[in-house]
């Protein structure tokens, strides 16, 4: 059975909640998420953990927008 993904942005706009309430529930910067979901950097493993308990999905539901390589 394939898992469905979704966007850490979805993830987040799906749980109801904006970039600054994530950034302070899990404490790191509004701009670390931004970061985050247009794939400028990743979370670390614990990190990510916290943001699936926070949007209340599996941690393998969450996919991070890949780095454009050019």
């Amino acid at each position: 059975m394939d898992t469905l993904q979704i966007s850490s942005a979805a993830a987040r706009v799906n749980a109801g909640m904006t970039q600054d309430e994530v950034s302070k529930q899990i404490g790191v910067s509004k701009n670390t998420i931004i970061n985050w979901e247009s794939g400028k950097s990743e979370p670390t493993i614990s990190q990510a953990r916290a943001l699936a308990n926070l949007y209340s999905i599996p941690l393998e539901c969450i996919i991070f927008v890949p780095k454009e390589t050019n």
